[in-house]
């Protein structure tokens, strides 16, 4: 114990030894009589700024390296009796009598926060900051919009105004961002004959946030001020040309917009990259309503970042790689989570291969450095706090990160050159970056809950961040034009049929419905009829069972399932479940040719044998019929979730199905246990798999493209033949994990995988168990069959599944020929437990 007790310390000692400490902020400020700003107060912890108390009221602070600030009249007077040298060496540092603090912050209560602690507060000078007074911001307006009428712009200040108002404030109206209002004069004055209704939806999505009262109260003040669409308003209908700049003018491009029957130009920040000549693509299929979009979007991109808002699958990531691809951008997608940091967001920290740590920019700075679009996929699920570390990035296009590295917008960058005559080498030196002019910020988020305390993401702080565009689900007629571009052999009728189903669920009130509508979501329609173009024979009854995994549904959402099926015209008959059940599901393999009930796929050679498993499978018809179906979607290039309950053979399936596919530069990645993950590793599964881009935590990125490799180190291309299984188990009691299926589950093709039927359980346990007597197999499987229903009909808990089974099978056949006792097996219902007698096989009683 000593001996290690001394390593212990000596391993401490070392640490301690080789641990470097760095200059923060307020300790840079206050050695170098800068101004500390500190923005955000509301969101700072209680036990974080009391730490800045001493140095505010005295300017002493104790450093943890050992030293101690002091205020620069104390220290002068210790240099009057002592050298310098001395000082230096007590560790004494020199608070600069230039040294100021202005803090930031929101009050509270209105706004949401943590109140100003009283002994912090009382350290300051208050000043309360009102808005721009009105007089004062019309003149501003009217610099800004020559092309538009002073009556018109002074209607929009007095209704922007009124929804700032106490009377607003006490109706739940989050203020209306008033700093927002230059960007919609900005519009306007290209687009004068535009409606202004139009562009004040973009600043202040009241459709989107507020209930019924709050949107009549924001359409009163709309009609008060004369500002209502009219009849004949008009809006932009399409993108009508787009090309470069020329002259001393990069990264601009030229946009021409088809509003009414007029067409306006204008110019627009470009990607580094080749603008798109022509606008059809095979993977997205512009309706009218995208067209208007991609428009709206152009015109928002000419002054503000953007905030696209709609349901899960609608199509927000395909619009803004679209319109990326439109301006010839790079995209950079940033999923967020829940647990976020701001660190996060900005730099982390790595190790050296020396075993010194280091700061690396995230992909958001390398972005703004390389003037890429960034797409940040799930907004309404971060923090807002974290989020507030954007604030500086968005509205200043500035930015200082951890290790001190500061980045400045272009102009303010090149005017510091010019000012301190000074090189680009210099600056870098002294970590002062500028900021690519194209670079911008696309944020992606769901709608928020109306009414919710805990999903309202959408305030006053953020809605000052963005210009917001509302993405509504495609209509009937488009979703249909849509598939049947993508997807042109599928059959006419069942897309009818499964558009009249979804749109069905979509339109209801009820609460029910429309969660189930959630995942027939596009992307989830354009896979099943995917399948039914490569398969026409299969049942559509079946594959709307299978995206909503119908099995796993509490009985009130499947029974409105069923009943939404029925009158759709989706059914299915005693006759289809029969063939089904009648159909040959054998498992063979002749001349390196798998075939799986009546699937065929080449078997590759893997040349790492050792990744391939070794597994111990029974068949079942079952069980194959899923393998059958996991096929269909291999050959499709689909990503699979498979989902049920513990024990029910899912990692049996999927380590089956990696003996077909395991090949050297693609690999079949399985994650068992996805349910348990925490959000962070789930969120970045969808940009692995419907961006198909991740960036590793050693820096590298994995891409999809061959065309993003040239000229950039660390990238890996992702092989074309490589696939992921996740395994999760099924959502809701007494099951413990996130609700990966709800979360994620529209991006796979997702399978529910069961216990095995009666017949096809007792045939597996026959080959578990070849002598154990056929009565006991018999009864083994009645009784869980039984406990299953129970468990399904919420009478007990516990969900038994066939690995228990299994288990009691393999224990019987070795311990059959030492004719040893059964043992018990335990069993729950209603907290009470009910043993099984032991006794010998003949009387063997399972209740």
């Amino acid at each position: 114990f000593q001996q290690d007790l001394m390593r212990y310390v000596m391993f401490i000692s070392i640490i301690i030894y080789f641990f470097l400490f760095f200059e923060k902020c307020a300790v840079r400020a206050a050695t170098e009589g800068r101004i500390l700003v500190l923005e955000g107060l509301e969101k700072a912890e209680r036990n974080v700024l009391p730490v800045l108390n001493n140095l505010l009221e005295n300017r002493e602070m104790q450093l943890e390296d050992g030293r101690f600030l002091m205020s620069a009249e104390r220290y002068d007077k210790l240099l009057q009796d002592h050298t310098k040298s001395e000082l230096d060496a007590w560790k004494i540092v020199r608070v600069s009598e230039d040294f100021r603090v202005i803090a930031l912050g929101l009050p509270v209560p209105k706004y949401s926060g943590n109140p100003l602690d009283p002994p912090l507060r009382s350290r300051f000078q208050a000043r309360d900051i009102y808005h721009l007074p009105f007089k004062d911001h019309l003149q501003l307006l009217y610099s800004i919009g020559s092309n538009i009428s002073t009556e018109r712009i002074s209607q929009l200040l007095s209704f922007a105004t009124t929804l700032c108002s106490q009377e607003s404030s006490t109706l739940g109206l989050p203020d209306f961002p008033l700093d927002s209002l230059s960007a919609a004069v900005q519009i306007l004055d290209s687009f004068p004959m535009m409606s202004d209704q139009h562009v004040i939806d973009r600043l202040y999505p009241y459709n989107v946030f507020l209930g019924k009262e709050g949107r009549t109260a924001v359409k009163d003040a709309l009609k008060r001020f004369e500002l209502q669409d009219s009849e004949s308003h008009l809006v932009p209908r399409r993108i009508t040309k787009v090309e470069n700049v020329h002259g001393n003018k990069p990264f601009k491009a030229d946009v021409t917009v088809q509003i009414g029957e007029k067409e306006v130009t204008f110019q627009v920040p470009a990607g580094t990259g080749l603008l798109k000549k022509h606008p059809r693509s095979d993977t997205f299929i512009r309706t009218s309503s995208h067209n208007q979009l991609l428009a709206e979007m152009m015109q928002s991109h000419m002054v503000k970042d953007m905030c696209l808002i709609g349901g899960k699958g609608c199509g927000k990531t395909v619009i803004a790689k679209e319109f990326a691809d439109i301006l010839g951008y790079s995209i950079e997608p940033i999923m967020l989570y829940q647990d976020m940091t701001a660190r996060d967001l900005l730099q982390q920290r790595y190790t050296l291969p020396n075993g010194d740590t280091a700061w690396r920019p995230s992909p958001l700075v390398t972005a703004a450095l390389e003037g890429r679009l960034v797409i940040l996929d799930g907004i309404h699920r971060i923090n807002p706090g974290t989020l507030a570390v954007l604030q500086r990035l968005i509205h200043d296009r500035e930015l200082t990160l951890y290790d001190g590295t500061r980045l400045l917008r272009e102009d303010r960058y090149q005017n510091l050159k010019e000012e301190l005559q000074i090189s680009d080498e210099k600056l870098q030196e002294r970590s002062i970056f500028p900021i690519h002019p194209s670079f911008r910020i696309v944020v992606l988020a769901e709608p928020p809950v109306i009414g919710s305390s805990t999903q309202q993401w959408l305030g006053p702080e953020f809605l000052t961040l963005f210009l917001f565009h509302n993405v509504r689900s495609l209509s009937k007629s488009e979703e249909i034009e849509v598939i049947k571009q993508m997807i042109p052999n599928v059959p006419s009728v069942a897309v009818e049929q499964l558009l009249s189903l979804t749109h069905k669920l979509r339109e209801t009130n009820d609460a029910t419905a429309q969660s189930l509508a959630s995942s027939l979501s596009t992307r989830q329609l354009l896979r099943i009829c995917r399948r039914l173009s490569q398969h026409p024979d299969e049942s559509l009854y079946y594959a709307v069972n299978k995206a909503c995994l119908s099995r796993f549904l509490p009985n009130l959402a499947r029974s409105a399932l069923h009943k939404n099926l029925q009158d759709s015209g989706i059914e299915t008959s005693p006759d289809d479940a029969k063939k089904l059940e009648e159909k040959d599901y054998t498992c063979e393999i002749n001349n390196g040719i798998l075939k799986i009930g009546s699937v065929t796929m080449p078997i590759y050679n893997s040349t790492e044998k050792m990744k391939v498993p070794d597994v111990l499978f029974y068949d079942n018809a079952q069980h194959m019929m899923v393998m059958e179906d996991m096929l269909k979607d291999f050959l499709l290039g689909e990503h699979l979730l498979l989902v049920g309950n513990q024990g029910v053979g899912k990692n049996k399936i999927s380590q089956c199905h990696r003996d077909v596919k395991a090949v050297k530069f693609g690999h079949i990645l399985v994650i068992d246990e996805a349910d348990k993950a925490p959000t962070n590793v789930t969120c970045v599964l969808k940009t692995l798999v419907e961006s198909g881009e991740m960036v590793l935590s050693d820096g590298r990125r994995i891409v999809a493209n061959h065309a993003y490799v040239e000229g950039r180190e660390n990238v890996i291309v992702i092989h074309p033949d490589f696939r992921m299984i996740v395994l999760a188990n099924r959502p809701g009691f007494p099951f413990l994990g996130n609700d990966f299926f709800g979360t994620l589950g529209d991006i796979f093709s997702c399978h529910a995988v069961d216990n095995p039927k009666p017949q096809s359980e007792l045939a597996m346990l026959r080959q578990y168990g070849p002598d154990v007597p056929e009565p006991i197999l018999q009864k083994l499987v009645a009784a869980f069959g039984e406990l299953r229903t129970l468990a399904d009909q919420g009478i007990i808990n516990y969900p038994y599944s066939t690995r228990e089974v299994v288990n009691i099978v393999k224990h019987l056949q070795v311990l059959e020929k030492d004719a040893i006792i059964v043992r018990a097996f335990l069993f729950h219902s209603y907290e009470k437990f009910c043993i099984l007698k032991e006794s010998s096989y003949s009387d063997v009683q399972i209740v």
